[in-house]
């Protein structure tokens, strides 16, 4: 989780070899309209992926060259409100079919640690989620309460001009 201030940007490097795959996911979890930029370079600074103004995103690539690619989370276009953004970055090293046959065993492991791996994606996805949900619901039910209590005021003002006005019939006006 990281924190991107007003007018900046954070740029991550993950260093691949050609036929690795890469994927990022992202999602805001605070800040103004919860959305940010992202793109995703290779080593010559060409864009592979390009979010502009999204609140959650994946990005998924296979290397075509090996060396250093480049993501970044940019909140250049607010000037005020800084963003907190939740991501993940999963790999995939290639391995020829030349290369050792893995054993069972190795292959079922792998397996796992993969489904193990997006369950974590999941819950941490989850636990964002929820806590913007809580801050809405919390948000909302204090509208609720001052909108409630302005309503009561009212109401009291209401019914102490009715009873002003009221009493003003009854008064017994002489005129000599």
């Amino acid at each position: 989780m990281i924190e991107v201030t007003a007018s900046r940007k954070e740029c991550f490097f993950e260093d691949l070899h050609e036929h690795d795959q890469m994927t990022v996911t992202y999602q805001v979890g605070e800040g103004g309209h919860l959305d940010i930029d992202f793109w995703l370079t290779d080593p010559e600074s060409n864009v592979l992926a390009k979010h502009i103004r999204q609140s959650t995103g994946t990005a998924s690539i296979t290397a075509e060259k090996d060396g250093r690619h480049e993501y970044c989370f940019s909140n250049q276009m607010s000037t005020v409100a800084d963003k907190t953004v939740s991501f993940n970055v999963h790999g995939i090293i290639y391995v020829s079919e030349e290369a050792d046959v893995t054993a069972p065993v190795e292959r079922e492991i792998r397996s796992l640690a993969i489904g193990l791996t997006s369950v974590k994606d999941e819950q941490e996805y989850i636990v964002v989620r929820e806590r913007r949900h809580r801050d809405t619901a919390e948000s909302t039910c204090d509208r609720v309460k001052w909108w409630s209590v302005l309503q009561a005021l009212v109401l009291f003002a209401v019914v102490a001009w009715q009873v002003y006005y009221l009493k003003s019939f009854f008064e017994v006006k002489r005129v000599i």
